[in-house]
């Protein structure tokens, strides 16, 4: 059998990248061939266990670059790049295609699925944001859009990411999508998104009728662990005697709640550190003295030690599917404190963590203090057994197979 599997970056260092190629190696290793395609003009050569195939160059990614922000044509140019990629489809003859984003500079979706309505190969498409079914955006619950329902335009966040500088086609956008997603046989097409809550969004647009099926994502529990270095952390940054109180994300912004981390930072007490990992130079500058800040590192044995070392995982994030920091410090035995957004919660029960409503402050504060009452031994043990359950990315991994598996039994 062959796979086939579509994203713009191979890199490890992303997570989609990291989650395509491990799955690849799950694969193969139960007989599969594994083929990969992604952006050449992103990615050029990359190390990797499965076949890959480079689409387009820096060239088509330049170009489609200025097509989305000129005149709002995301996912709508690369045309010679996406046709010779159809040509590479035929020659491998790929059993199963498993999209997970073809937003990204280096497909024209129009051209693809025409080929894929037509192709009679079952397609899973892994779900990671709400680019699929908007007009133009990548999520909408911070700017509380929901013309998504029905048909966007007079797109709020035109110039938000992909930003569109000069015309506004989120009309034309949300109409091309629905008529380019929707050619695909109800029993080709199986979507996955990978929270319930993006489950419920979807049933609500255009792809309402088609089959879904979550799988969470999972992480490395080996990495992810319980460590024995909470006094050294603590030393290291010079946190002795505090409640740490712990932020991650990759980038920082109003969406992921660094205003109310930064309210948040006035409301704690003398005992409570807040600290912020993966911050900018540029946000630095915006920080108050009273935030510990930690530049991005890539050390992911310094990252779990942290989130192993905090009293809390505070996640103030006002537009999220299913945040892979939750996770990690479920994992690394550390309770978590979210806002009630999205897929935040999934992974939050009363065993591992609080849920507090969106904006309140306050209620962030009791949900910390409550955490610090009960002690870090109480949840521990909790969070630790939740993530072994849960949280295995090995096993999120095999739901995929066998989802491959069950498409093609039906497709014989």
């Amino acid at each position: 059998m062959k796979l086939l599997q579509i994203n713009p970056v191979l890199r490890i260092n992303t997570s989609t990248g990291r989650i395509m190629q491990e799955i690849g190696e799950l694969a193969m290793a139960n007989g599969w061939e594994s083929y990969i395609a992604y952006s050449g003009g992103r990615d050029g050569v990359k190390p990797c266990r499965s076949h890959t195939i480079a689409i387009g160059d820096k060239w088509s990614v330049a170009w489609h670059g200025a097509m989305t922000r000129l005149f709002d044509r995301h996912g709508l140019a690369s045309d010679r790049a996406t046709r010779d990629f159809i040509e590479e489809i035929k020659r491998i003859k790929p059993d199963i295609i498993h999209i997970h984003n073809i937003h990204g500079y280096f497909l024209n979706y129009k051209i693809l699925f025409d080929y894929l309505s037509q192709s009679n190969i079952p397609v899973v498409w892994t779900v990671h944001d709400c680019w699929l079914y908007t007009g133009h955006c990548f999520y909408y619950s911070f700017a509380g859009c929901d013309k998504w329902k029905s048909g966007c335009n007079h797109c709020p966040q035109q110039r938000e990411f992909p930003a569109s500088l000069l015309v506004d086609r989120s009309e034309r956008n949300f109409a091309d999508k629905r008529a380019a997603f929707t050619s695909m046989p109800h029993d080709k097409l199986t979507i996955v998104p990978v929270s319930q809550w993006m489950r419920g969004e979807m049933e609500q647009s255009f792809l309402k009728g088609y089959d879904f099926r979550v799988i969470h994502n999972g992480i490395n529990l080996d990495t992810f662990t319980p460590s024995d270095t909470d006094e050294e952390v603590r030393a290291r940054y010079n946190l002795q005697g505090k409640h740490l109180l712990l932020g991650v994300a990759s980038v920082w912004s109003r969406e992921k709640g660094i205003d109310d981390f930064v309210r948040l930072s006035t409301m704690l007490a003398d005992d409570e550190q807040l600290v912020l990992v993966g911050v900018s130079d540029d946000i630095a500058k915006r920080l108050p003295a009273s935030i510990k800040v930690i530049r991005r590192t890539d050390n992911i044995g310094q990252l779990a030690q942290l989130y192993s070392a905090a009293t809390a995982f505070v996640n103030l994030t006002w537009q999220d599917n299913y945040p892979t920091v939750n996770l990690e410090a479920i994992a690394c035995g550390t309770p978590v404190v979210t806002y009630r957004t999205g897929g935040s919660v999934e992974s939050v029960t009363d065993e591992t963590g609080i849920v507090v409503e969106q904006g309140n402050l306050e209620q962030v504060v009791q949900a910390v203090r409550t955490i610090e009452q009960r002690g870090k031994e109480y949840y521990r043990s909790r969070c630790r057994e939740y993530a072994l359950k849960h949280f295995d990315k090995e096993e999120r991994y095999k739901d995929y197979i066998r989802l491959y598996v069950e498409r093609l039994t039906l497709n014989d």
